[in-house]
């Protein structure tokens, strides 16, 4: 560790040596433009060797009309055009269903340009990979789609949701691809291509540096908010105060700089 760039801290090196792939932090480094790994994982979820990955990006962020925003994990395009979205989910509520229906939408938006017509919509999978099995029912995976009930037939949208049961263990493909999720070192990995790209974030010095980076970033950002929730605390304060003082509207905008809507909201609190 002594070639690195700079000497990090020794809380991020020990943290980095525990990281595993189902950590969303390090799935989205160790598959951040990484074709041979996204094929792989694609390749086993749906037990096909004809997939072919052209493009993987992570973190890409997307926005819809009324400010709700969605951070992707990874985003992936096969040769057919198909769009996959891949997310880490650790806790059972980020898996909400309406979680998925929120990230097709907000894909629709960004992916299909206007004028696109209905036929050439493009197929795409939410997929997400959870660390329980939160359908109880000890499948690899789940597929869900949307049927028409009374005739039990496909109604084919082109859109699909699974779950990947991180807690699956069998002895097959995807068993071995969920261990290896699970494994904090490379070296008792399955797969190459997934223990190599591991191998490099954790062992070798250009990998190292960049999650000790990454790290800091994520620290910075955390103190930031932190600040920027203070500051907002004070200014709410600042505000009740006045409106207890009975202080006029104009006055307390000036001092608090809260909108005249959030004072309005907070002045039904103290009435």
């Amino acid at each position: 560790m002594g070639l690195l760039e700079y000497d990090p801290p020794k809380r991020y090196l020990e943290l980095i040596e525990q990281f595993r792939l189902i950590d969303d932090t390090f799935f989205d480094i160790c598959f951040d433009g990484n074709i041979a790994c996204m094929q792989l994982l694609l390749r086993i979820f749906f037990a096909r060797d004809d997939i072919i990955v052209k493009e993987v990006v992570t973190q890409r962020s997307a926005q819809n009309l009324y400010g709700r925003s969605a951070r992707f994990d990874v985003i992936a395009i096969d040769s057919t055009g198909k769009i996959y979205n891949v997310e880490i989910q650790r806790a059972d509520e980020g898996a909400n269903p309406k979680r998925a229906r929120f990230n097709h939408s907000l894909i629709d938006s960004r992916e299909i340009n206007k004028g696109t017509k209905y036929k050439d919509f493009p197929e795409v999978w939410v997929i997400f990979i959870t660390e329980n099995d939160i359908f109880g029912k000890m499948c690899p995976m789940y597929h869900i789609d949307h049927i028409i009930r009374e005739v039990n037939q496909p109604f084919d949208d082109a859109a699909h949701t699974a779950y990947v049961n991180g807690a699956y263990r069998g002895a097959d493909a995807f068993g071995m691809l969920m261990q290896d999720f699970f494994c904090h070192d490379p070296a008792q990995m399955h797969y190459p291509e997934l223990a190599e790209r591991a191998d490099f974030f954790k062992h070798k010095k250009e990998g190292v540096n960049t999650m000790c980076k990454i790290m800091q970033t994520l620290q910075d950002e955390g103190r930031a908010e932190g600040r920027a929730e203070g500051q907002l605390e004070m200014a709410t304060n600042t505000a009740l105060d006045m409106l207890r003082d009975h202080e006029p509207m104009e006055k307390i905008i000036k001092y608090s700089r809260l909108s005249e809507e959030r004072i309005k909201e907070l002045a039904l609190q103290i009435h």
